[in-house]
């Protein structure tokens, strides 16, 4: 009746049937060390979570808005049908190992906390829009043909938005521990590297050669920093708003 009566009951391992049948969670190993397991990888998978929401909205916001505002202010479609498939792709490659990630396990209890959420992942995400069209401005200075600019600004995209998922897993800065585990940046890297070849060569799109993509790699990776400075202003000023005075 104790276990039927409790908001959670817990059976042990070697409990009766009747034990076993009255609980909401069973344990299948001896001792009760195991509820502590049990609430550190609850936090773990909250972390991941959390940390690929912010990364998804993030990445809608940027790659939506910059789209939208060039076809209507200025007629230009910066990416074709093609590279929106391929960049889905690509994307996705990274963002399935974000369930092998390491993360922070907190010392107390975790919950959603929506407006930080929203807020954070919108700065970072209107940060992006902002770098691509410094970028589409930069091309369509130096005159390029326009599907040149399409395939490179593709190549930013790309690997921006991997570079985002570093940016996203902690509310700290990117460099700080826990360190993303090696299936998180393999398949980050590889999967960039994969665009730069195609762009590159010019597989399904315009090539543009190792020099501009080089470049391109370095644009985004200073616009990295920035946006970690973006993220790391926004979670201190919604934090210290919302401390006790």
């Amino acid at each position: 009746p104790a276990l039927k009566k409790a908001d959670c009951g817990i059976a042990v391992s070697n409990a009766t049937d009747a034990a076993r049948a009255a609980a909401d969670l069973i344990l299948t190993a001896p001792g009760l060390g195991v509820i502590n397991e049990a609430v550190k990888q609850a936090r773990i998978t909250f972390e991941r979570m959390k940390s690929y929401a912010v990364y998804r909205i993030a990445e809608t916001i940027r790659v939506i808005l910059f789209m939208t505002a060039s076809i209507v202010l200025f007629n230009f479609y910066p990416v074709t049908t093609l590279m929106i498939i391929l960049l889905a792709l690509l994307n996705d490659i990274p963002i399935l190992t974000i369930a092998y990630d390491r993360t922070r396990v907190q010392k107390q209890p975790v919950r959603w906390n929506m407006a930080e959420l929203l807020t954070v992942s919108t700065m970072l995400g209107v940060a992006g829009v902002v770098a691509s069209f410094g970028l589409f401005y930069i091309l369509v200075e130096l005159k390029l043909p326009g599907s040149v600019i399409q395939s490179l600004i593709f190549l930013k995209l790309v690997v921006a938005g991997h570079a985002t998922i570093f940016l996203t897993r902690i509310d700290d800065w990117f460099w700080k521990r826990p360190f993303p585990s090696g299936l998180l940046v393999h398949a980050s890297f590889w999967s960039a590297a994969l665009a730069t070849l195609i762009v590159v060569y010019g597989v399904f799109v315009a090539p543009v050669g190792w020099r501009y993509a080089l470049w391109i790699w370095a644009y985004a990776l200073v616009w990295v920093v920035f946006n970690d400075m973006v993220k790391m202003w926004a979670y201190r000023l919604l934090r210290t708003a919302r401390a006790p005075a």
